[in-house]
């Protein structure tokens, strides 16, 4: 493939996981991002170019992106930092967007450009990692499967631990309420007020319920009304939880979250390679039709972050190609619902 791949963020820990992943694939991105001293270091790792810039000057970033066919955007929190600014470049440029983000506010931004993506000529994917393509596809599975279906509830299991990047947009979402898909709109309900015994693959687990990104995008791949997400989670975790609701005034409060971002720089990185190796996730999800019957499938499939690279290789590759039309997609109306077992080790099982 001649057509220029970049790679914005790509000296945080999920950035560089994809871009080892790019290189074992063999193609040979660019490596961008605000510091030059990491990025120039990364970039010498690995022989291949290099771009520095910041999201705060337009100009120089629309010069960056003026000759990128596809640019992955690695560098979160997405919506209130990194989203904005590079997709409107990315719109003058032509560039073609994705990224690594799970936020709700993201999706329904991205989904709201949708025309004036296509009319850009480029396609806007946010969410190619395991936020949200495995649940992703599974809701288009399970949306194959029943074709009627009315209420999709998804979920997941895991124990790989998170990189710095998503501990930082928790931080800054800790004070938010959760959210559900409701007769298609978008709900807010209490922290921790939602939970279910569930058998993510491994035997029942708490699940409960969270502002996953797929009470959005699984709308606009399925057009199923009413969604919800759950994640396996302790009794420990639950109530911790359900006590934001009494405190999330103070969690959300300047002084805490730079407390929680200095704690976060000096002591989180990310999951271990052999974490990464040995760890396996699983996914589930279920729809109900009218008439009340459920039907379920699942997935297991590698570490979260390990899925995340190759996830987001997979797709980049696929857009370098053309083979998805311009405009908003999710993974599964980009490339069906199938696409995530075209991701190494990858196993989904059927429900009767």
């Amino acid at each position: 493939m001649t057509q220029l791949l970049l790679i914005y963020g790509a000296n945080g820990y999920t950035g560089r996981l994809i871009v080892e992943e790019a290189y074992r694939r063999g193609l040979r991105p660019i490596i961008a991002g605000r510091s030059a001293e990491s990025i120039e270091a990364l970039a010498s790792q690995w022989d291949l170019p290099a771009r520095v810039f910041s999201l705060e000057e337009p100009a120089r970033l629309l010069e960056m992106l003026q000759d990128v066919h596809t640019l992955v955007n690695c560098a979160g929190p997405f919506y209130s930092r990194s989203f904005k600014p590079l997709l409107r470049a990315c719109m003058n440029s032509g560039t073609h967007y994705l990224d690594i983000t799970g936020e709700v506010d993201v999706f329904e931004e991205a989904a709201s450009q949708g025309e004036q993506a296509a009319a850009a000529g480029i396609v806007v994917m946010p969410g190619v990692g395991f936020d949200v393509v495995p649940t992703d596809c599974l809701a288009a599975h399970l949306k194959r499967r029943v074709p009627d279906a009315v209420s999709l509830s998804l979920g997941f299991s895991g124990s790989g631990g998170v990189s710095h990047g998503t501990a930082m947009t928790m931080v800054e979402n800790i004070a938010e309420q959760s959210l559900v898909r409701r007769a298609g709109d978008l709900v807010p309900v209490a922290s921790g007020s939602r939970t279910r015994v569930i058998d993510f693959g491994r035997g029942p687990r708490l699940g409960m319920g969270i502002p996953w990104g797929d009470v959005s995008t699984a709308f606009y791949s399925t057009a199923i009304p009413n969604i919800e997400v759950y994640m396996a989670v302790s009794e420990q975790m639950h109530r911790m939880t359900r006590l934001t609701r009494h405190f999330g005034w103070l969690l959300g409060s300047t002084p805490v979250q730079y407390g929680l971002r200095r704690w976060l720089d000096a002591n989180l990185s990310g999951p271990s390679e052999e974490t990464r190796r040995t760890c396996r996730t699983w996914v589930w999800g279920e729809v109900t039709d009218a008439a009340g019957k459920t039907t379920t499938s699942r997935l297991e499939t590698p570490e979260a972050y390990t899925l995340t690279a190759q996830a987001t290789v997979l797709i980049a590759e696929k857009v370098l190609r053309g083979e998805c039309t311009p405009g908003f997609h999710t993974p599964s109306t980009g490339f069906g619902a199938d696409l995530i077992l075209e991701v190494e080790d990858v196993i989904r099982r059927d429900e009767a």
